[in-house]
């Protein structure tokens, strides 16, 4: 039975395809062994196509969240060779996968599923364990035949099919056994071996991170659980990843029930958690199920955040007026709060009501700089006013934020399109289109941008466009 945890052996095999002729000729010389250089490589190609064909979270609040989980969790795991990075996926399955090179995915569908942070954190910990002891890189070496697989495209398909499920997934399946995938996907199916050192080694690691190490058993029987939210049935046999689950939650409480209780009575503040899960589940969960949570709850229980993500859920299903009444509510409740503030503001953006949103939103960027969210929209608002030079200032930070996002491109491109600098406009709506994988599109705007260049850091700007273009065309194939 499938677990929806952990790196699809079909993206270990997808994996292959990502190392260049100069790294797959360095590798035969050293007898078919990869380097740091060839896994960071590896990781760095790899994460592109991730972001070209996944819905990847903008919200420096939820992303923020989990990479200060995921770099907490890193201080307790040695060695790590890689400057880990993390990324959250707007997917509801229950899971996470890491891969060469220091790159870790969590989905959001993980996120909403937890009850603490150590449960999280135990997930982190025993993906990062996969990578700090290469199990990845240890399998396709030992195939003695690097590169398989013959393109990029062919990846792009089965992660589009892994992470929808259903006919898509056969789809997917079906690219994979055309280019001879199976057969690479089975050899890299994570052993029996490779798991109980993945839990050996992240268990010392959540532990010395100062987590409770019942975080880790916790996740893998809330996944046992929630088995069926993968729709199981419909996944490809060789797409099973983590091997003997039950078994190894007997090995993890054997171990937990050797260490010291002060271990064991380590307790989290999972503040932060509730209040990203209130943003997942608000945004991100079908807007019915949503409300039928919030509906299910006593209002005397209820905190800001929970009218928050109650308005949130309303707005969605076009009920405005109870929207408001919940948003209003939230505000007398705690209207310092950051979150609080900046989702107002959203709201009363989306429905028409600038004047009321530019004050909230203001006041949120205030509260909290970095919030590329509340800057994204108070530059909107501000473009509208025709307060261009604010507006750029403020988008340009989310830019700095949130850097491939397409749409942040786009709105930057409009807004220095109408305040007069075309060669800027048009750069940035060639990056939107980038990042929207519309290459086509944004082939046309680096050309006018082109014909606008006139000084030697306006070709470089777009010599690195056409680059970047230029990858994706490669990884596109």
């Amino acid at each position: 039975m499938r677990i929806p945890f952990g790196l699809f052996p079909a993206m270990l095999a997808a994996l292959l395809l990502v190392l260049t002729p100069a790294a797959t000729a360095r590798a035969d010389l050293l007898g078919n062994k990869l380097t740091l250089r060839d896994e960071n490589k590896m990781g760095r190609d790899f994460d592109k196509i991730i972001r070209a064909q996944q819905n990847m979270v903008g919200d420096t609040y939820i992303t923020g969240y989990v990479s200060e989980v995921v770099a907490r969790v890193v201080t307790g795991t040695r060695p790590m060779p890689f400057h880990v990075k993390s990324a959250v996926i707007a997917n509801p399955l229950i899971n996470a996968f890491a891969i060469p090179g220091g790159y870790i995915y969590i989905f959001t569908g993980l996120i909403q599923s937890v009850d603490t942070e150590s449960q999280l954190a135990g997930v982190i910990a025993h993906e990062l364990a996969h990578v700090s002891q290469r199990h990845v890189v240890n399998r396709i070496e030992k195939q003695k035949k690097i590169a398989l697989l013959s393109t990029a495209g062919m990846l792009a398909g089965l992660l589009l099919g892994v992470a929808a499920g259903g006919d898509a997934v056969q789809a997917g399946q079906a690219i994979v056994l055309g280019s001879q995938g199976a057969a690479t996907a089975a050899m890299l199916h994570y052993s029996q071996e490779d798991e109980r050192e993945a839990d050996h080694v992240g268990l010392n690691s959540l532990v010395k991170a100062g987590y409770n190490p019942e975080g880790m058993p916790q996740t893998f029987q809330i996944m046992l659980k929630n088995k069926w939210y993968d729709n199981s049935a419909a996944m490809p046999s060789y797409l099973s990843t983590h091997p003997g689950t039950e078994e190894r939650i007997t090995y993890l409480h054997d171990r937990i029930a050797r260490m010291p209780k002060e271990f064991l009575d380590r307790r989290d503040d999972n503040t932060r958690l509730k209040r990203v899960q209130v943003l997942i589940r608000s945004r991100m969960s079908p807007a019915n199920t949503a409300l039928a949570y919030w509906d299910d709850k006593k209002e005397s229980d209820y905190t800001p955040m929970d009218y928050v993500g109650r308005g949130i859920t309303l707005e969605r299903l076009k009920k405005i007026d109870e929207a408001e009444k919940a948003f209003t509510t939230a505000l007398s409740l705690a209207k310092d709060d950051p979150l609080v503030v900046r989702e107002a503001g959203i709201f009363f953006f989306k429905t028409g009501h600038p004047d009321r949103a530019v004050g909230l939103l203001q006041k949120a960027a205030i509260l909290d700089k970095d919030d590329a969210m509340a800057l994204f929209y108070l530059a909107r608002l501000q473009a509208e006013a025709k307060q261009f030079g604010q507006a750029e200032k403020n988008m340009r930070k989310v830019n700095e934020l949130v850097p491939e996002d397409w749409e942040v491109h786009h709105h930057l491109g409009m807004i220095l399109g109408e305040s007069g600098d075309a060669f800027g406009g048009n750069l940035h709506l060639a990056y939107a289109a980038v990042y929207s994988m519309n290459l086509k599109r944004a082939k046309e705007f680096m050309n006018r941008a082109d014909s606008l260049a006139q000084t030697q850091e306006q070709k470089d700007r777009v010599k690195e466009l056409d680059d970047a273009i230029k990858v994706r065309t490669e990884l596109g194939k």
